[in-house]
């Protein structure tokens, strides 16, 4: 489970009722195989996450009308792919997007299985500690995930089906992921033929090196340098992505560790979302501020 944001807030996981999700359009992708535990919901780190998810859905966080810039991006939160980021690393983003015109949609993607008590699923794994965490294996965790990625192609085909509707450029939607948010992003961008996303970001997402197509979209990645997962398992993704000569642009943070998302810290990786935006400026997806 990668769910570890280092903030001055509770990271005693609450049960809490499941929030209203108002807007929320069913992606009836199908379920989850086996799923028994319902879904639920608790808070950490002042914020709130999901379990047990096994029916996507897609909601829309849509800009002014006087400030839209015909550009989308989906949001994908992260959680070990076993919890979501509802609010720090979704609905948080999306409102920072919509504020800058740009039509943002969260992604509530299929999950694993974990076990219905929330205690029990707290519980650290054995033999590990706060300092000893084992690192990850990216590659088993994207190796299966082909439900996840039939969700994120699903928020595709309804955002351009609807596109005339939101007032959204078919070919200006992107996406954005968060630790196993940003895996399910490159995931659906290399593997989802289909999509083919406008632009995407990797935020604190593995490093690990990957077939990069001639045709990949520009890639936004920040990264903290202490972050205990992904922090010092070298450039391989950046080093592809320019051997492909595609675009890319790395912001790798001194301090942030793992999951600062839209937390407000007094690290620079706060400024991470700031970044994000003048880099989509830059390639004019959204309206220089002023």
């Amino acid at each position: 489970m990668i769910a570890t944001p280092v903030v001055a807030q509770n990271d005693h996981m609450t049960t809490i009722a499941i929030p209203a999700q108002p807007g929320a359009i069913a992606l009836n992708t199908g379920g989850v195989a086996g799923a028994k535990a319902p879904e639920a919901w608790h808070s950490q780190y002042g914020s709130m996450f999901a379990r047990n998810v096994t029916a996507a859905t897609l909601t829309p966080f849509l800009p002014d009308p006087a400030k839209a810039t015909g550009t989308a991006v989906v949001v994908a939160p992260g959680g070990g792919f076993q919890s979501l980021s509802m609010e720090n690393e979704g609905w948080d983003v999306a409102r920072a997007l919509a504020a800058r015109g740009v039509a943002a949609f969260v992604l509530k993607y299929r999950l694993h299985q974990t076990p219905q008590d929330l205690a029990t699923f707290a519980a650290p794994p054995a033999a590990t500690s706060g300092t000893n965490r084992p690192r990850p294996d990216a590659s088993a965790m994207m190796a299966d995930i082909d439900p996840q990625i039939a969700d994120a192609r699903a928020a595709f085909a309804l955002i351009r089906q609807r596109s005339g509707k939101w007032h959204i450029d078919p070919a200006r939607i992107g996406m954005i992921g968060f630790s196993a948010g940003a895996m399910l992003t490159m995931a659906t961008t290399l593997r989802a033929t289909d999509v083919k996303p406008a632009f995407v970001g990797d935020i604190y997402g593995p490093m690990t090196a990957m077939t990069v197509p001639a045709d990949a979209p520009p890639l936004f990645v920040a990264l903290a340098t202490d972050d205990p997962y992904f922090g010092n398992s070298g450039f391989g993704l950046i080093d592809a992505w320019r051997a492909a000569k595609r675009p890319v642009e790395l912001h790798f943070f001194e301090q942030g560790g793992h999951g600062f998302g839209m937390y407000q810290k007094p690290t620079t990786s706060t400024g991470w979302f700031d970044e994000f935006v003048r880099w989509m400026t830059m390639h004019g997806w959204v309206k220089p501020a002023g």
